[in-house]
């Protein structure tokens, strides 16, 4: 990685950037920097390279300029323009608000991976749509491949807070149904909730030919339960408390975190579902290296 562009992927220093525009094109510019001679293609619609004229290729592709220089013909290539249809879904409820220490919020750190998957996306040719949710699906914005379309999604990503309790189930059937032409669902959220609804939600997706990555994405804190010596914990969707002692239920509190996550991976891999567990102190190349790989396998 190019260290110039390292700080463009820390999520804590991307967070304190003015503008979710600023933000989301100084997260995909400083991962682009970072990479070699990409392996992915179909990012771009942008020139790749020239190729000897064969029978059977679209005279439109002619480069005549090179025609006119050499009185040989040869064609543009360009990046694959891939025509997809790509649907955001970003749990909005109030446990996304969660954050240990000084670090971004687990709402900040998906709403700034939205909207560099968005820019990315746009920028390709493909359409992107938006679905916010929390124990109800709060708005859903067509996907557009217009480039002016970049603007309304960041717009709405910005104006999102955390609110309210959560029911990813109910958004993934609804949503399920309301897309009609097979396409890629993306789902940021932190899971909170039952394994086997969430599941149920993750495979009629499958069962409806859509391609499906979910980005589950955690603090640190809820994986290790690195707390002090003691501690109140308050419920952020209901309000209880609870006091206790950290320490003495870390080991179980890991196991259980373990488990369900592994429960959640082991259906995804059954259902070809690509799962890709994150924390929100992991820089965002690593995401969105999950994401370009997905894309790769697709085409």
């Amino acid at each position: 990685m190019n260290t110039s562009h390292q700080q463009y992927l820390d999520p804590e220093i991307v967070s304190k950037l003015k503008g979710m525009e600023i933000r989301a094109r100084m997260v995909v510019e400083g991962f682009i920097a970072g990479l070699h001679k990409s392996p992915y293609h179909g990012f771009s619609v942008e020139f790749a390279e020239h190729r000897q004229y064969m029978p059977g290729d679209n005279i439109r592709d002619i480069d005549w300029k090179v025609y006119a220089k050499s009185d040989r013909y040869y064609i543009k290539q360009f990046e694959e323009e891939t025509n997809l249809k790509a649907y955001l879904l970003l749990d909005c409820s109030a446990s996304m608000a969660y954050q240990s220490g000084d670090r971004i919020t687990k709402m900040d750190y998906a709403r700034l991976l939205c909207g560099a998957l968005s820019y990315m996306m746009l920028k390709q040719r493909d359409a992107v749509g938006l679905v916010t949710f929390d124990e109800k699906l709060r708005q859903y914005i067509p996907p557009r491949s217009k480039s002016g379309h970049l603007h309304v999604l960041l717009n709405e990503l910005s104006r999102q807070a955390p609110s309210d309790k959560t029911d990813i189930t109910s958004t993934l059937h609804e949503m399920a149904e309301r897309i009609k032409r097979r396409g890629l669902v993306i789902i940021l959220s932190d899971l909170l909730d039952e394994a086997d609804k969430i599941i149920s939600g993750l495979k009629h997706f499958r069962y409806n030919k859509h391609e499906v990555i979910v980005f589950h994405i955690l603090d640190p804190r809820e994986r290790d339960f690195a707390f002090p010596s003691e501690a109140i914990f308050k419920d952020m969707e209901t309000g209880e408390e609870l006091t206790t002692l950290p320490y003495q239920i870390k080991g179980h509190y890991a196991r259980a975190v373990s488990d369900f996550s592994e429960e959640i991976a082991s259906a995804c891999r059954q259902s070809r579902i690509d799962y890709h567990p994150i924390d929100t102190s992991m820089p965002f190349d690593k995401a969105l290296y999950a994401f370009l790989a997905k894309r790769e396998r697709l085409y």
